[in-house]
């Protein structure tokens, strides 16, 4: 009888601990459409807040095939064709470029995306450096922030882009309704 009872504190109990990884709606998720030079949509990402960080889910389509660096940029500007307008990389710490630099990384700073021969990828990783919501090292300061997509992989070193070259994707990141 007493295990029997055991079950469901136990089925809440796990119950709670899911729930806890899940982002809830509102002002806890933000998304993104990216753009390549020519204006044409090439991307979409979901940005959803955790008790761990932010979970960056980013789909590709119609790039050019390989390794490319990917970076969260301090302004919410995608001004084409270079998309400068994003400026540099969102690092309201002050520190360097990449995990392998001993003075990083960027807040900003993410994973390559690898994108197939027929154009498309994938990529989905963890930010413990990021905020969607309110704070120092929330996306959305005075400025906004925006997603950027380089023409070249991201050497996780070099100081201020990790050699990733030409911005070649953009979008603005902006809070779901």
């Amino acid at each position: 009888m007493k295990v029997l009872a055991r079950i469901p504190l136990l089925a809440l109990l796990v119950g709670g601990c899911a729930a806890m990884s899940q982002p809830t709606p509102g002002d806890n998720v933000a998304t993104v459409a990216l753009t390549n030079a020519n204006g044409q949509p090439v991307g979409t990402a979901k940005l959803d807040q955790l008790n761990s960080g932010v979970r960056v889910i980013l789909e590709m389509r119609g790039m050019p095939p390989g390794a490319h660096g990917v970076h969260i940029h301090e302004a919410g500007k995608c001004d084409p064709p270079a998309f400068t307008s994003a400026g540099g990389h969102f690092n309201p710490s002050g520190k360097q470029h990449g995990a392998l630099n001993p003075q990083g990384s960027h807040a900003g700073d993410l994973p390559n995306i690898t994108i197939g021969p027929d154009g498309t990828g994938r990529l989905e990783s963890m930010s413990e450096a990021i905020s969607i919501g309110s704070g120092p090292m929330s996306l959305f300061d005075a400025d906004g922030s925006a997603l950027v997509v380089h023409a070249g992989p991201d050497d996780f070193k070099t100081d201020p882009a990790g050699n990733s070259g030409a911005r070649i994707a953009c979008g603005v990141i902006v809070k779901a309704r």
